[in-house]
């Protein structure tokens, strides 16, 4: 299919930074966006061109009623680690788009997730929708993201990268991680909705070069203009952060993510794919020095009043 061709897309998680960057991109390509929401309509993001249904994951009515008319599906689950409502909410995904007669659905798992079973809610939950996916006979494309870029353009790390050159982030330094800004993940799952013949597949999607720390760092630097240390930050020091902006549970979920990598079992889950799914997928993400130079880092830095920035899960 040519991605010139209209879509109505039922976007999953439209509300969120990773599914709000997936609706932007569709709605500037001219592509028609609904998405489902419980938020009422004064505290809803800005997504100018997409329509909202309210209602919630956990009603099939309301889901159906998301699909109803849409052609292609993406979808995101939100910040929810419980297995069994996870399990809901992804049989009533399945079951709308199936009865909407979706040609295509890209789930995107938030997370590169482990080949073999483990006890991280943030991997196994994920993987529960998958396969609730898969056994329904949607036409499916999943892709498995690692970490964000614009985890980093946010309050806890902004000041400090700004003003003190520190940064600061809970995945070990030899970890090589090929980071992605939430535009590239929008980019990857556009080209998943669009590209012939993927029916199936699985991409672990990622920047093109896996970074460790240092390197992270240094290409921090270069965008930047200053030196930059990179810093380990202890996961269960990250996770109360967190735990103060989402609730303990969902902190608990996406720090399980960080607790995994640290304890060195599988240290190349969020390193790059050498080039497999940019090459099929025909994205170039762009290079982090490249996005940081495109951040506007001053709204961080001690000099200015303007220090508010909605922070990225």
């Amino acid at each position: 299919m040519s991605s010139h061709i209209p879509m109505r897309v039922a976007v999953v998680g439209a509300t969120g930074f990773q599914g709000g960057a997936v609706a932007r991109l569709l709605t500037e390509r001219h592509h028609k966006v609904r998405t489902l929401t419980r938020r009422p309509a004064g505290d809803r993001p800005p997504l100018p061109g997409a329509s909202f249904v309210a209602g919630d994951l956990a009603r099939p009515a309301d889901v159906r009623r998301l699909f109803d008319g849409m052609t292609h599906a993406s979808v995101v689950l939100p910040l929810v680690y419980e297995p069994e409502r996870v399990r809901l909410y992804a049989r009533n995904i399945a079951h709308a788009a199936v009865e909407a007669g979706i040609v295509r659905l890209v789930y995107n798992s938030n997370t590169r997730i482990p080949q073999g079973p483990t006890s991280v809610a943030a991997f196994e939950t994920r993987r529960i929708a998958e396969e609730v996916f898969r056994e329904s006979g949607i036409p499916l494309v999943v892709v498995r993201p690692p970490v964000y870029l614009d985890n980093l353009f946010s309050p806890w790390n902004g000041p400090a990268l700004v003003d003190e050159g520190v940064l600061a982030y809970p995945l070990p330094a030899s970890a090589p991680t090929a980071w992605l800004s939430h535009r590239d993940l929008a980019g990857a799952v556009l080209a998943a909705l669009t590209t012939d013949g993927l029916e199936g597949r699985t991409f672990d999607i990622g920047g093109a070069h896996a970074l460790t720390g240092a390197e992270l760092a240094a290409a921090f630097g270069r965008g930047l203009g200053r030196s930059v240390q990179y810093l380990p930050l202890p996961p269960d020091v990250f996770e109360r952060g967190l735990a103060r902006l989402l609730g303990p549970a969902a902190a608990a979920g996406v720090a399980g993510i960080y607790h995994y990598m640290a304890t060195g079992a599988d240290p190349l889950l969020l390193a790059a794919d050498d080039g497999v799914s940019a090459e099929v997928l025909a994205v170039e993400p762009a290079p982090v020095d490249e996005w940081v130079m495109r951040q506007p880092w001053q709204v961080w830095s001690s000099d200015t009043e303007e220090q508010s920035a909605s922070p990225q899960g």
